[in-house]
């Protein structure tokens, strides 16, 4: 990607521009270009750009320069973002680390689904940055394990995907809760859901820089609408997608059905990994890390798995059950062609979804020309290449343990890797705070 400015030019201080440097991150995207220059100026930010544009650098770096390590007390952060998942929050982490180590500075991450006992450590011990999921964050305020009063900077990233899993009011609560003189940047792909109200509410003048809209055109992302006469042709079919080199991921609606298709790829000697709600926190931290590192190419996930998930060098997305709105189709298909990669995105179609299925990719301004296939067309020869060998792992790799106890709330699921291609810190591993492949192309038409 090419741009005008470099970080120095930006404003960006000579230390961080250095580590920048030495993680293989040599030149700002749009977005970075865009809201650097205020955000460091200490402006109020209002960045509007979906997954994959480069906003997590374009918050961590003014928020590391800002604050530069001021006096670290005792559960009282100066830093705060808010992240609608754990995966997500893991993943900001993950990038913030190495550029607030320049300054001494500690972050943690701070979510449901784990014990809360070394979270709490780590803010007795004192941090600089908290990223938080808005569930446990309120939950730690109401025990007084946490006091945000001294927050200097607040981001909330993905604000509309907050918005979409009900988490608007807590996060209402928990910026009234920060000073009203600190400086706050709010980055989302929309402004609907009630995102709006925040923005009015708590940024004081902010400046609105746009770039790459949810519904803004990916050149390099090809779509393939897939008709398949019935049930068994869409089993083969799914099999022979997902039989390929590269990383792929494969969406279904449910938990029961994303872990029995994960189950069945990897015994007919396609190793998977699935993604869903029912699993526990250091069962998704350990799939995703086999599918960042390669050690598994299949990711068999839910609508989980549309945001806050950013894995490189993801080749193809597969709706294999397509979504229920547009919105979710282009999250979905978000998973790849990322920051100027190519990738491709099959949506698999029964006689009975035809007619709903061209409604959604109307609405999401998506014009391709549906082909009719089964597992050995031409079509899908050409989309998936050569299979890759088959590999039989032993059963203690690929096993997914659930939480042991069961789900007592009805709240949304609350909770990665680099985000974005060359312009995020490398995460093999998932972050670790201190809290605890180019091939031929099918004929299929592109983003208008």
């Amino acid at each position: 990607m090419t741009t005008t400015a470099t970080f120095a030019e930006l404003g960006v201080p000579n230390a961080l521009v250095s580590e920048l440097i030495k993680l293989g991150i040599t030149a700002p995207f749009p977005i970075q270009v865009e809201t650097l220059p205020d955000t460091l100026a200490g402006r109020d930010v209002l960045g509007r750009g979906k997954t994959g544009s480069g906003k997590t650098l374009a918050f961590a770096i003014p928020l590391v320069s800002r604050l530069q390590g001021g006096k670290r007390i005792a559960s009282q952060p100066s830093g705060l973002i808010l992240a609608p998942t754990r995966e997500l929050a893991t993943q900001i982490a993950a990038a913030l680390e190495p550029l607030a180590r320049c300054y001494d500075m500690r972050v943690t991450t701070i979510f449901g689904g784990v014990p809360q006992g070394r979270q709490v450590t780590a803010l007795k011990s004192g941090v600089d940055i908290v990223v938080a999921c808005p569930g446990r964050l309120e939950d730690l305020m109401k025990q007084r394990l946490v006091n945000l009063d001294r927050v200097e900077i607040t981001v909330l990233d993905e604000a509309d995907h907050m918005a979409d899993l009900g988490f608007l009011p807590a996060v209402t609560r928990i910026l009234a809760a920060t000073p009203s003189g600190g400086q706050r940047m709010l980055f989302s792909a929309t402004l609907d859901n009630g995102v709006d109200k925040l923005v009015t509410r708590f940024l004081r003048n902010p400046v609105t820089h746009s770039v790459d809209e949810v519904n803004s055109p990916v050149s390099t992302m090809t779509h393939h609408v897939f008709h398949v006469d019935g049930v068994d042709s869409k089993k083969a079919l799914v099999h022979r997608l997902a039989s390929g080199n590269g990383r792929r991921i494969l969406f279904l609606r449910t938990k029961h059905q994303a872990k029995k298709l994960a189950k069945q790829l990897t015994e007919a000697g396609v190793p998977s990994v699935d993604l869903h709600g029912n699993l526990s926190q250091p069962a998704r931290d350990r799939n995703l890390a086999k599918f960042a590192a390669g050690d598994v190419l299949v990711l068999v996930a839910t609508d989980i798995a549309a945001r806050g998930v950013h894995v490189d060098d993801v080749e193809l997305v597969v709706h294999i059950d397509p979504p229920a709105e547009h919105k979710a189709y282009l999250h979905r298909s978000g998973r790849t062609a990322r920051a100027g990669g190519a990738g491709d995105v099959v949506t698999v179609v029964l006689p009975e979804q035809r007619k709903e299925t061209q409604a959604l990719m109307r609405k999401a301004g998506i014009t391709v020309t549906p082909q009719r296939v089964a597992a050995d067309s031409e079509a899908v020869h050409t989309l998936v290449g050569e299979s890759a060998p088959h590999r039989i792992l032993a059963p203690e790799v690929v096993k997914s343990p659930t939480n042991s106890q069961p789900n007592r709330s009805r709240r949304p699921e609350n909770g990665s890797h680099r985000r974005g291609r060359g312009n995020t810190p490398a995460a093999s591993q998932p972050s670790r705070s201190r809290s605890g492949a180019s091939r031929g192309r099918s004929s299929g038409a592109r983003t208008r």
